[in-house]
């Protein structure tokens, strides 16, 4: 669920390269000594469970050269931070996305609790699925950067997030998600960007390219996973035009946020709990970036 949702509750070069590093290791030297214990519970339910990547990848998957993505660089974004909740005082605080002021960051949501069964964050998984979609990106020969590893206490603010992406000189970024809508709203969904110019945003540069990346992974994620596009927004689309996040307003590179499911669904969140329907999800992300950097 993106930092500032419609229905929160209900629902390469060397220059570039040597910025990000500077921004990282700020990003780092600020989560020393919170990181373990932010990064407790990621794992999320079935990851022992998790199978190899080769046993999970569709026919799609396997098509793509090996290291097609030699050379380009894709940041990762995990939706929301494990140890936002601690820190109400920090997310809360409104940043810049050039049409308003937002919160910083949310805690994301979860699925619904039931008797001997703990609620799984959206935190939890988002992180679960970065590691996945790293790992495959990565085996195709992409550098991947992702924009935390629960190694800060909060954080990043939405804001840094988009600076993270936009120092790297990305390629893509995908920021990953999952959705707290009603009971009975199903399946995944991609938000893109909407033309914005106001402020600091301005995202007419990567209008276009943000929708072709989405569509890939629309393509792909539908492929790889046998889900359907929401059932509750985009006109069963799977693609979600929007002005009011700043992780897009604020990119100057093409980006996209993938919903991957609806964790307040019974249905879905028996999908988003499974060790193996991440990876599915996660072989879908990076199938749609494959198609999308070859196109």
């Amino acid at each position: 669920m993106p930092y500032d949702h419609r229905n929160p509750v209900t629902r390469s070069a060397p220059t570039a390269r040597t910025a990000l590093a500077v921004l990282v290791c700020s990003a780092a030297l600020a989560g020393c000594g919170a990181a373990s214990e932010a990064a407790q519970g990621t794992q999320g339910p079935g990851a022992a469970a998790t199978t190899s990547a080769a046993a999970t990848r569709t026919q799609t998957a396997t098509a793509a050269p090996a290291r097609a993505l030699a050379g380009r660089t894709v940041v990762v974004d995990p939706g929301h931070n494990p140890g936002n909740f601690r820190h109400a005082r920090e997310i809360n605080a409104k940043v810049d996305i050039g049409t308003a002021r937002k919160e910083c960051d949310t805690t994301g949501t979860s699925t619904n609790a039931s008797a001997g069964k703990a609620a799984y964050t959206e935190a939890a998984f988002t992180l679960d699925v970065s590691h996945r979609l790293r790992k495959l990106l990565e085996e195709r020969g992409a550098t991947v950067v992702l924009t935390h590893d629960a190694d800060r206490p909060f954080g990043p603010c939405i804001d840094e997030r988009a600076r993270i992406g936009n120092a790297a000189e990305a390629d893509a970024v995908v920021s990953v998600h999952a959705d707290g809508s009603a009971a009975g709203h199903r399946g995944f969904h991609v938000i893109v960007p909407a033309k914005v110019k106001e402020g600091a945003a301005d995202t007419g540069p990567i209008v276009a390219p943000s929708r072709a990346l989405g569509e890939g992974i629309v393509a792909g994620f539908r492929r790889a996973t046998g889900t359907a596009p929401a059932n509750y927004l985009a006109d069963g689309t799977g693609l979600d035009v929007r002005s009011d996040l700043g992780g897009l307003n604020l990119s100057t590179v093409p980006k996209v946020f993938v919903e991957c499911g609806n964790m307040r669904d019974p249905k879905d969140a028996a999908l988003l709990t499974s060790g193996a329907w991440r990876q599915k999800a996660a072989q879908g992300i990076a199938d749609g970036i494959v198609t999308y950097l070859q196109g």
